[in-house]
């Protein structure tokens, strides 16, 4: 009986019934158990379990979309993988994923081309990473989904979104203008979601508010910003900094003074931000480090060590030109 059977006839991954039968790593006391008990029915000693021999190399799956959205967060995700799999003497095999398209992650898996994957998005209805929980190949995320067993590595977006935005309430902001991506990013909904629990905190009526969801479409800027302005919105607020860019790219152009005329932040910061006259007050969460930590917290797992199932990493606000009522937060 190999490790691949044990893992099929109990419903675990295989790195789990690996850890129960070496006694290495992280595992529940009733798991372990479980799995040892059927092990010895089966005739297997867990001493005598080897691990399959491993590639030491990781996949990961950028979204198809990545030259046209998040770019810069994608890249420095991708940078702070490369920099821990290569420490830990890993290599990195970069595959492009579509939504619905598992064909090119399934043969990778048949292929035992890579010993885990990290996906770089969370989406609903996933099927990459419903295909990958139904074989139990370890994988690791960039966000959260509801599967236990796929290793988690975020910020709390939610939390963040609201904190920046309340933060904007306490400056007797009371009308906004909020512009998000694609909603089916899990990401765009819990900015969403946040943007609402700092309105509902501060009893700001709902319905006075713009919410501008999955924008796509740049010939809408304008569009936006007049609408923006004709009711009355103090300030716009950009779900990411490719948004943010191309809003205060034409507000630049068509020579509005930020704040004075509207104020504009994000809820996610790059460096683009920065360059803009005035600088864009934003939510700044370090995609370098969450990429370098699915890729130790996978390698861990996939090697049997001790390893983290979930990490949040703190995000901070940072306060620049664009916002404030006297131009300053």
């Amino acid at each position: 009986m190999t490790i691949e059977q044990i893992s099929r006839d109990l419903g675990v991954s295989k790195s789990t019934v690996s850890r129960a039968l070496s006694g290495k790593g992280r595992i529940g006391p009733e798991t372990r158990k479980r799995i040892q008990e059927y092990a010895a029915q089966a005739g297997v000693k867990a001493a005598a379990q080897k691990q399959p021999e491993r590639k030491r190399c990781l996949g990961l799956v950028l979204p198809v979309d990545v030259y046209t959205t998040n770019t810069q967060f994608f890249q420095e995700c991708l940078l702070g993988v490369s920099e821990a799999a290569s420490l830990l003497q890993y290599n990195v095999m970069v595959v492009a994923g579509a939504r619905n398209d598992v064909s090119r992650i399934r043969a990778m898996v048949e292929n035992k081309t890579v010993d885990g994957f990290i996906l770089m998005r969370s989406v609903e209805d996933d099927l990459i990473l419903k295909y990958l929980t139904e074989i139990h190949f370890p994988t690791a995320l960039t966000g959260q989904c509801g599967c236990k067993e796929v290793i988690q590595v975020d910020s709390d977006n939610r939390k963040a979104a609201e904190s920046l935005v309340s933060l904007i309430i306490g400056q007797g902001y009371r009308r906004f203008a909020l512009v998000v991506g694609d909603m089916e990013f899990e990401v765009n909904e819990e900015r969403r979601q946040g943007f609402y629990d700092a309105v509902d905190r501060f009893g700001l009526p709902r319905e006075q508010q713009l919410v501008y969801p999955n924008f796509t479409d740049v010939e809408l800027v304008d569009s936006i910003i007049s609408d923006a302005l004709i009711t009355r919105a103090e300030c716009i607020v950009c779900g990411d900094d490719v948004i943010c860019t191309r809003m205060m790219s034409r507000l630049l152009a068509k020579r509005y003074r930020i704040p004075r005329d509207v104020s504009v932040v994000s809820l996610y910061n790059s460096t683009n931000l920065e360059c803009f006259s005035p600088a864009v007050t934003s939510v700044n969460i370090s995609a370098k480090w969450m990429g370098d930590m699915a890729a130790k917290q996978l390698i861990n797992c996939l090697e049997g060590k001790s390893y983290q199932e979930k990490t949040m990493l703190d995000y901070e606000i940072l306060f620049r030109q664009s916002a404030g009522k006297d131009g300053r937060i």
